[in-house]
Parts: C-alpha cells; sequence; structure tokens
C-alpha cells in the first residue's frame, strides 16, 4: 500500500477529504480499510466505509476490481432514478425558543395577511424520526433521494417489513426506524447506532439473521407520517407550555427522535406562507442540541471562497462531539474574529448544529489574532466589506477560479466527476474557464495525468451534462452571478427569455417583483461578466428546459386557466409530470386546500381527508377524465 500511516490517519480524521484524493490514493484507503474491516478491526465505521468512500470511489471508477469481491453501498439501490410521487421537502429547523417564537412570528404576520384571528391559528406537534425516509405508494417503496428523485427500493416489503400500527401501505412519506428497546437488547452488540441496522435493511445483500429476526418481531418498522402520535394546540398554549408538549411528545415513541416538528394546520394559512426550494415555511423541526464541548484552537486558515469571501477556519484538538470526532469549524468571517479574539490557543464553545455542522457558539478565552492582508491563494491586497475580507482579484485568483468551475457543475447537478480534485487538476494544466473544460478530448484528459478509465468517463460526464434536460433557470445559476441564486434565476426567466437577459437594462430587472435596485445593478454587472462565456457554452446546445413566461401563461385559454388546482391520488401518469404540464399552461398549482383553492383533481386511492377538506371549503372535485377534458385549449 502506497499510502503513510500518517495519510491514512488523515484521512480517517477527515483532514483530508476524498476531494482531496487522486484516484489511486483513494484505491489505496479503500483496500486499506477493507483488509482492516475483514480482520475484524475496522478503522472506519461501516456506515462510512460504505457511504463515503466507496461511492467516491464508485464515481470515479465504476469497475474497479475491487467491486467485484465487496458490496458497495451504491449496490443498494438502483442506478436509475424515479420521480417520487410526491415531493419530500426538508424540513426547516431550530434549535431554540427563541428561534420558535421566531417562526410564530411569521406565522402571525401570514394570518393577519389572509384575516385569519391569531386564536384560531392551530398547531400540530408530531415527534421527528431518526430514521430511514422513503414514500410508500402502495405499490412501490422509494428512497428520499434528492426529494425528487429517488431510487425504488420495494424489496425491503419483500423482505416482510410492515407498517406501523398493523396499518395498510400506501399512506405516503415516512422513515423505516427500529424499535429503541428492542435496538438495545437484541442488537447493540451487532451495530454501533441504529442508523446502522435501517441502513443495513435496504441493502441488496441477504439480510443477516438477526435483521430478519427484527422485521419477523415487527421490531423494524415503517412508519407513516401520518400515523404518529400528535399534540394539537394554538399558539398561546404552545407558548406557555413549550417544554412540556417537547417532553411529552419525545416520551410518545419507542423509536430514536432527533426533535419535534411542529406545523400549521390551517389549510388557508399554509397556502398563504407556502415553501421553497427546501422546506415547507408553516412547518418547522425543533432539534434540542445539548451536547457541547469546551475546545482549544490550534490555528485559524483563511480559506478562499469563490465569490472572494474570506473564511475564517478554526483548527481545533480533535474533540468527540454528538458521536463524531471534530477537527475544524468555520469562524464566519474576520470581522468576528477581530471582535472576539478567536486565534491560536482560546477556548470556544463547540455545538454541532443539527448534528452535522460544527459551530462555534462562543469564545470563552480570547488570544491574539492574525488577521492576513494578502489573499492566500493569490497575494492580492484583501479589502474590507463591511465584516468581511475580501480578494477582489476576480478573474485571476487561484481558489476563485477553481471554485466557480467547481461550483458550475455542482449546479447543473447532472454530470458526475467533476468535483473539486478533478477541477484543481485540470487547473494545473492551464484550464481557467468551463468552455475550456468543454474542448476536451480524452486524449486532452490522459496527457494531463487522468487514467484511460476516468479520462473516457469525464468525457462522457460532459456528453451527459449538455443531452440531460435541465431548467434554464439551473444552467443560469450555475455561472454563479452575484443575486443571482436559483431562485431568482427562475423569477428573472418568468419575465424574459434566457437569450434575451443580457440586453437587459437595469430598469427593466428593477420593474420585476422581487429586485430591488441594487439587486438589479449587480445583476446587470454580473450578466455582462459572464456574457462571453454564456455564448462559448451555448454553442454545445444544452438541452435546456425553458421556464414559461409570465405574458405567455396569460394568453391560454381554458377552463381552468388562472385557477387553483390541486392533484391527490394515483394518476395515470405522475403527479409531478402533471403538475409541471399544468404550470405550463397557466394553472396556478398548489401544495394543500383552502378556501382560496378552485379545484381538487382526483385519482386512485384518494385519502377521505383529502375529500372532506374539499367539501369544507366548497372546493369542486374533478376527477381525472374531467380535468382532461376542461384543459383542452381553445
Amino acid at each position: 500500500m502506497a499510502l503513510s500511516s500518517s495519510v491514512v490517519n488523515q484521512i480517517i480524521q477527515q483532514e483530508i477529504l476524498t476531494d482531496d484524493l487522486s484516484d489511486d490514493d483513494l484505491v489505496d484507503f479503500c483496500q486499506i480499510a477493507n483488509l482492516a474491516y475483514r480482520s475484524g478491526n475496522p478503522i472506519v465505521s461501516d456506515q462510512d466505509y460504505d457511504f463515503i468512500y466507496l461511492p467516491a470511489l464508485k464515481q470515479r471508477l465504476p469497475k474497479h476490481p475491487l467491486f467485484e469481491s465487496i458490496e458497495p453501498e451504491g449496490k443498494s439501490f438502483s442506478e436509475e432514478k424515479v420521480l417520487l410521487p410526491e415531493p419530500m421537502l426538508s424540513t426547516d429547523k431550530a434549535y431554540s425558543w427563541d428561534e420558535i417564537r421566531k417562526w410564530i412570528e411569521r406565522l402571525e404576520k401570514s394570518a393577519i395577511d389572509i384575516g385569519l384571528a391569531y386564536v384560531d391559528i392551530q398547531i400540530k406537534a408530531t415527534p421527528k424520526l431518526d430514521g430511514f425516509a422513503g414514500f410508500d405508494d402502495g405499490t412501490h417503496f422509494y428512497t428520499r433521494g434528492d426529494g425528487k428523485k429517488g431510487s425504488d427500493i420495494s424489496r425491503v416489503f419483500e423482505r416482510g417489513l410492515q407498517v406501523y400500527n398493523d396499518s395498510e401501505r400506501g399512506q405516503g412519506a415516512g422513515e423505516i426506524v427500529v424499535k429503541k428497546s428492542y435496538f438495545e437488547s437484541h442488537l447493540s452488540n451487532d451495530f454501533e447506532y441504529p442508523r446502522n441496522f435501517q441502513a443495513s435493511l435496504i441493502k441488496e445483500k441477504t439480510l443477516d439473521q438477526k435483521a430478519q429476526q427484527a422485521i419477523t418481531d415487527k421490531a423494524a418498522l415503517f412508519v407513516p407520517f401520518i400515523q404518529l402520535p400528535i399534540w394539537l394546540g394554538d399558539i398561546n398554549t404552545l407558548s406557555t407550555q413549550f417544554e412540556k408538549i417537547v417532553i411529552d411528545i419525545l416520551a410518545t415513541v419507542d423509536f430514536d427522535v432527533d426533535g419535534v416538528v411542529f406545523e400549521v394546520t390551517n389549510e388557508s394559512l399554509k397556502t398563504q406562507m407556502g415553501a421553497n426550494r427546501k422546506f415547507h415555511r408553516w412547518q418547522i423541526a425543533f432539534k434540542e442540541n445539548k451536547d457541547k464541548a469546551q475546545v482549544k484552537v490550534l490555528s485559524v486558515t483563511p480559506q478562499v471562497g469563490r465569490t472572494g469571501k474570506i473564511t475564517p477556519v478554526a483548527e481545533l484538538e480533535p474533540t468527540l462531539l454528538s458521536g463524531a470526532t471534530i477537527v475544524r469549524a468555520t469562524g464566519h468571517h474576520y470581522g468576528l474574529v477581530k471582535e472576539q479574539g478567536l486565534g491560536a490557543g482560546s477556548i470556544i464553545e463547540l455545538t454541532r448544529s443539527g448534528l452535522v455542522i460544527p459551530k462555534i457558539n462562543k469564545v470563552l478565552k480570547s488570544a491574539a489574532v492574525d488577521i492576513p492582508d494578502h489573499c492566500p491563494s493569490c497575494g492580492e491586497k484583501l479589502q474590507w466589506e463591511s465584516d468581511f475580507l475580501m480578494c477582489v482579484n476576480h478573474a485571476i485568483c487561484p481558489a476563485q477560479v477553481i471554485g466557480k468551475m467547481a461550483y458550475f457543475f455542482k449546479i447543473l447537478a447532472n454530470n458526475d466527476g467533476f468535483g473539486i480534485a478533478t477541477i484543481k487538476k485540470l487547473y494545473e494544466h492551464g484550464i481557467r474557464k468551463i468552455s475550456q473544460i468543454y474542448t476536451l478530448s480524452v486524449n486532452d484528459l490522459s496527457a494531463m495525468g487522468f487514467g484511460e478509465k476516468t479520462s473516457i468517463n469525464l468525457v462522457n460526464q460532459l456528453k451527459r451534462s449538455t443531452s440531460e434536460q435541465i431548467e434554464d433557470w439551473r444552467f443560469l445559476a450555475a455561472f454563479g452571478v452575484n443575486r443571482l441564486g436559483m431562485g431568482n434565476c427562475e423569477n428573472l426567466l418568468k419575465s424574459y427569455s434566457i437569450n434575451k437577459i443580457f440586453k437587459l437594462y437595469l430598469e427593466q430587472i428593477s420593474d420585476i417583483d422581487g429586485f430591488a435596485e441594487l439587486t438589479a445593478k449587480m445583476i446587470v454587472t454580473g450578466l455582462n461578466s459572464i456574457k462571453s462565456e454564456f455564448d462559448l457554452l451555448s454553442q454545445y446546445r444544452f438541452n435546456l428546459e425553458q421556464t414559461p413566461l409570465q405574458k405567455d401563461l396569460a394568453e391560454f385559454s381554458h377552463q381552468l386557466s388562472g385557477k387553483k388546482v390541486i392533484f391527490t391520488g394515483k394518476m395515470s401518469s405522475s403527479r409531478e409530470a402533471m403538475k409541471k404540464y399544468a404550470k405550463s399552461i397557466g394553472i396556478q398549482v398548489v401544495s394543500s386546500i383552502s378556501a382560496k383553492t378552485d379545484y381538487l383533481v382526483v385519482g386512485e386511492k384518494v385519502g377521505q381527508k383529502k375529500i372532506e377538506s374539499a367539501e369544507k371549503y366548497g372546493v369542486e372535485i374533478l376527477s381525472e377524465t374531467n380535468y382532461l377534458s376542461m384543459i383542452t385549449l381553445i
């Protein structure tokens, strides 16, 4: 094995990430880890091996011989992703009562906007399960995937998995969990954590005897969210009895939970608050993180982002926190470093935000700080912009150039292989722009030191990125223009097609709802800066799905044009496809029923609650056949 013990230890501690490893080094580490695991002395957890290292190797070298002798996590799921019957959004998080209070204030503001009295706002609380999320449509069971597309793992039910409370299948979203008491008495000697066991249930390999027994004993179950015990009440009760409600809800199930989910039950308020790309605004999860540690800072290292922002990264004494060894945490910005005295030798209070991201709560003991004067990547003199140190050498700074190229492929999200390690290697061989990457051949990549198989794969992934359809707003967002994230890109392209945006004046952009004058000015400047690169990439004819223009939507003439419609039940085609088409012909697709909803379109296996809600608000119910006849364009 070529890797030294020191490097292996750095990889284990995640001081060196998989993206920083060459193909050969990644292969060596996987072989070392596999040998240690087979000998009974694992150097990384089974979950890390299956979910971090092997997927990274498979992404780069899918036909490596190592995959012939072991079963990587990648084989647990089908290569082909399918649209979920319904999107599975994430849940916004709160880690204190103060954050919950701010959420309540947002509820109150939205309630005022629709004339809903404060006392009439109803809240539901349920335990937040810490299991494996999926969606059961009654026939198939899907992984959550990216929230829109997942893998079909219906095999878990074929193995005998039952639904919680002995109820029927087809109840939508939920999680695979194991009873906590059963895990502690029967499985804890064989699995380090319940999540390790839950992951084992969905793998393609044959279940071991204990896992199969847990299914037989109905200790491992699929729990639909609608089956969870609930607390119902008003905002006043929630405010005055918050701690008791949390304690009571957390004690209602014999499963691992990592918080409490609070959500509004008023359908009209749900509609008013809506959702963003990540989560519903009418829902929030409270996750109390009691794990804290006082940690010594070894050093503070400046890190250059793709926009030129210099982020201080605190290198820490290795500290075990919430089951993970933490060795670094972000210092947010250099204004905080200067104000609080974050430097080598300082003592900080550290938590893991949501048990995931290391977070510096406060500096307990200050130390001398080291504020850089020049960019650590290009040497340019740094400038202060409010609390932020900035490198304004945007066109030449290596870290920014590399970051922008990596960001492009990350946002496109229809390719594999162009992580930061690959981009760094391309940069070392003179590549400075995305358009240059698309000119590369297999021979070019091989000459840069990429292996033959890797070179072929990278070229194929470039072809895939142009042929696999993506939204035009996603393509625009990938250029990383300041103030043009995915949401703003979609809003912009609802008013102007992507080929016309480069000729827009400041006034035309600021006239669009949601774009202030300062934002519009930054967008105009940013679009001018990417125009030449955009034109070069357009030659490759990316398969872009055009965002419907609002003015075109207004021209549709059919009975449902401009109406608010909700879809439910099993349709002749996927609900996502129906929603997508409905939006394209001027229908306002909503996610929940309210007094403002015009039609409920029903398929098969419709829940009675949906029907009752429609009847309550006087919403007209349409069969799929009737709906299709009504959208015939005149």
